[in-house]
């Protein structure tokens, strides 16, 4: 900022903290000056609101620093097997040549051909794409994730519960009825992205070609899988949770995902609008509000950040460590750019203990395909993972609909 802030060209994430902190302490105090002039004048001064759009900008800039992923440090060891798969990949992306790729895939018994499907990726370069992943993915960050080595993830789940109940020390056990299992089933689908190479960088022998595939793939992964768990289909791409069929929480089901309304058609009530977030959080059992979050995207949270409680404290609060989200009303906040903005009849914030609510299912595996043809003098990786993602406790997440 430039007025009575600005923020310190720095990438370091603990000066990204203490840069956050004071911002929004700068934020709280022209927003209850606005708040005065309201109070006063029936409306702020428009240098005042100015300052605040520009304060809200530094805040989602800032969030955005202290929420990147730290890559560093030491990486497993690398047996043998590891060293050869990842010399003979390095020469197939270099250079074309598969005859030391074909000759380890099969001795794995791999399933995939070059001329099919592409060779499979080192481990390496599918751990650092599936941590990237994480990093960067907000949902997949929250969610519970499972690897599987087949297409499809099937999990049974129980509509009726077990039957229990207390017995004295020597009396008669009673029988307990059978409870109704139904299966859920999560689809692994294809993801794929074509980066693109210049000769020059796969000649260069001081570029890393792991990490510059991985690189080049994570952000593309990323923000479709991004898009997919909140508002996929399940056509081709994973379910988003937004997908399911949404209820009023009084009539809720399984199957559904409930929600509360706001009573006003794409606002907040104007009078303690934090009452409603306060509802949506209480909406959820107990045993899932002690690690659940808030999702919404940036325009959301920027609303949101002037709300107060009873006591009059803002209850939108900075990071207080670097890789730490902000907090709401206590509970972690992630940003997905795919949530809906506030409008009417739209679900623009949900709440809910994710990592149990939905899963994301990976198969092992990231393959890749080198293509010199079709692009030339530029050659094509296609590079795919096949992932898969749906809801897996209807119990788990609420909705906060803006509407009557």
């Amino acid at each position: 900022m430039h007025d009575a802030y600005e923020t310190k060209g720095t990438g370091d994430l603990a000066t990204a903290i203490d840069d956050l902190a004071r911002a929004f302490e700068v934020y709280k105090e022209s927003n209850d000056q606005a708040l005065a002039e309201i109070k006063t004048r029936g409306a702020s001064d428009t240098v005042t609101a100015d300052k605040l759009a520009r304060l809200d900008r530094t805040l989602d800039e800032l969030s955005l620093k202290t929420r990147r992923p730290q890559l560093s440090g030491a990486g497993p060891q690398h047996t043998h097997a590891d060293l050869a798969h990842k010399s003979a990949f390095d020469t197939y992306v270099r250079k074309g040549e598969t005859a030391a790729l074909s000759s380890i895939e099969a001795k794995a018994l791999s399933a995939g051909t070059g001329a099919d499907g592409g060779y499979l990726a080192p481990d390496e370069t599918e751990r650092t794409v599936n941590a990237a992943l994480r990093g960067i993915s907000p949902i997949r960050a929250i969610s519970g994730v499972r690897q599987v080595s087949g297409s499809v993830f099937k999990k049974p789940f129980s509509l009726t519960g077990f039957g229990t109940g207390w017995v004295g020390e020597t009396a008669a056990r009673p029988q307990t009825t059978t409870p109704t299992l139904a299966e859920l089933s999560f689809p692994t689908m294809e993801l794929y992205a074509m980066p693109a190479a210049t000769p020059q960088l796969l000649d260069d022998a001081a570029v890393n070609i792991d990490e510059w595939i991985a690189d080049e793939v994570r952000v593309a992964f990323a923000e479709q899988e991004g898009t997919a768990f909140v508002n996929g289909d399940g056509v081709n791409k994973p379910r988003g949770f937004l997908n399911y069929p949404q209820v009023a929480d009084g009539s809720w089901t399984w199957g559904n995902i409930g929600f509360i309304s706001t009573g006003v058609a794409g606002a907040f009530p104007a009078a303690n609008p934090t009452d409603k977030l306060i509802d949506l959080a209480y909406s959820v059992k107990s045993g899932y509000r002690a690690n659940a979050h808030f999702v919404m995207n940036r325009a959301t949270e920027a609303a949101i950040r002037k709300f107060k409680d009873a006591d009059g404290n803002y209850i939108w609060q900075p990071a207080a460590r670097p890789g730490e989200a902000p907090t709401l009303l206590g509970h972690p906040v992630a940003e997905s750019e795919d949530m809906p903005n506030i409008g009417a009849g739209a679900t623009a914030i949900a709440f809910g203990d994710f990592r149990r609510g939905y899963l994301v299912v990976d198969r092992v595996g990231i393959r890749v395909l080198r293509d010199p043809y079709s692009s030339k003098p530029y050659v094509l990786f296609y590079t795919t993972k096949r992932v898969g993602g749906g809801v897996q406790d209807f119990n788990a997440i609420k909705l906060l609909r803006f509407a009557v």
